[in-house]
């Protein structure tokens, strides 16, 4: 159950704890408190609804429903916060708080008055999850680094919260540190920065993802690593709606895993068509590897691969499985954090011919016979024909053809094993 705001614009409270919810295969119900007028460039309004009708719905839910876990967002006042928290006392129900207090466009969404009477609500809570400016309005603590985000996680443990997990998107460090404290111990999270400025809901969505976890039987700690999983994916594909900037994309998940079948569907039609040129396409400057990423692949396991090989009885391919060909998908990887939209790609062995043939396709090469691995800034989307030197892991040289699409694939191996019409 969320109990929250509404998002007109789709990308932060209700709107997104739902979908984020659906993306955990959990059902969401919902218990409305305010109802905003807003989009990707701000908040113009907002109404907080009667508190009747905000107990009706929590009650309404609680009567009907079996609820695993709950979390609030959006609460705007005092007596808005006073009605959650006598409507969760006493319930056997993990809740997690995220103290929404500021949009991410800068508009308040939370009396000055009302900060203090998260108290009452901080004594019910699993996990309270504050980014650094909230976690200060609750502490007095301002989190910059990791010692001091430990000391206000510590003091909203003081303050009742079972747990508290002080957010780093905010802190002034090199990455992003995510620092969750409990009563038993500290536990930090590490990642790199994102950057995008298209971060509207995350709050909303870090915590629906926490609670939809905790409704399954996963424990804190598990539901905080893989929540902060889920919203590490979402913040790199967010959407591109808006005139401002966008949301996370919630559903990242749900729509790469509905693409596995047509990225593997496209690799087998790959690996017919490279057998088709024939015996000649598996000699030293031949194919050995074809790889697929999903569209918003994050590893290994998420690209479609088969090796091509030729023995005494003929040519062949092993059969297209996910998290095979781990070299070629390792490069694709890396060229796709800075071109994302590169999805496929060839690996070839190289000989003096193959290496003039590559010299005459159209894009950047980026060259890693010195070392195993380019910056992201080689790659970039503007030259989507790359050409990747180094050794595969039989110290054969080679060079792996990258595209963004199957069919242009095809072509630049075409142009590289001379069988283009």
């Amino acid at each position: 159950m969320t109990i929250a705001g509404s998002d007109s614009g789709g990308g932060a409270g209700i709107q997104a704890d739902l979908k984020t919810m659906e993306a955990h295969a959990v059902f969401g119900t919902s218990a409305v408190t305010a109802v905003t007028a807003q989009n990707t460039r701000g908040v113009r309004s907002s109404h907080v609804l009667p508190i009747g009708e905000i107990e009706a719905q929590i009650e309404a839910l609680f009567s009907d429903f079996e609820i695993g876990a709950a979390k609030t967002g959006m609460l705007a006042t005092v007596d808005v916060i006073e009605c959650v928290a006598g409507a969760l006392s006493g319930r056997e129900v993990p809740t997690v708080v995220d103290p929404v207090m500021v949009a991410a466009t800068g508009d308040r969404l939370l009396e000055p008055e009302a900060e203090l009477a998260y108290e009452a609500l901080l004594a019910e809570t699993a996990l309270v999850t504050p980014n650094t400016d909230e976690a200060e309005v609750l502490t007095g603590i301002e989190p910059t680094d990791e010692e001091s985000a430990v000391e206000a996680g510590e003091a909203l443990v003081e303050m009742g919260a079972d747990a508290a997990l002080v957010k780093g998107g905010h802190m002034p460090t090199d990455d992003v540190l995510d620092v969750l404290v409990t009563e038993s111990g500290i536990e930090t999270y590490r990642h790199a920065r994102i950057e995008t400025d298209a971060t509207h809901g995350s709050g909303c969505t870090l915590s629906a993802a926490v609670a939809a976890r905790l409704a399954t039987g996963e424990s804190l700690s598990e539901s905080v690593s893989g929540a902060l999983a889920f919203m590490e994916r979402a913040v790199r594909y967010s959407v591109d709606v808006g005139a401002g900037p966008g949301p996370v994309h919630h559903l990242v998940a749900l729509r790469d895993r509905a693409e596995r079948a047509t990225t593997a569907e496209s690799v087998s039609w790959l690996v017919e068509r490279f057998l088709d040129l024939g015996p000649s396409a598996l000699e030293p400057g031949g194919v050995r590897e074809v790889v697929g990423a999903t569209p918003y692949a994050e590893g290994v396991s998420d690209t479609a691969g088969a090796t091509l090989a030729r023995d005494g009885s003929g040519t062949g391919a092993n059969a297209v499985r996910y998290g095979h060909a781990s070299h070629t998908a390792e490069q694709l990887l890396l060229a796709r954090e800075g071109a994302p939209t590169v999805q496929f790609a060839a690996t070839v062995a190289r000989d003096e011919r193959v290496d003039e043939r590559l010299e005459s396709l159209e894009g950047t090469v980026v060259d890693l016979a010195e070392s195993n691995r380019a910056p992201r800034e080689a790659f970039d989307t503007a030259s989507i024909a790359l050409t990747v030197f180094d050794r595969s892991e039989s110290g054969e040289p080679t060079a792996t053809l990258l595209a963004p699409d199957a069919a242009t694939l095809l072509e630049r191996v075409e142009v590289v094993l001379e069988k283009g019409g």
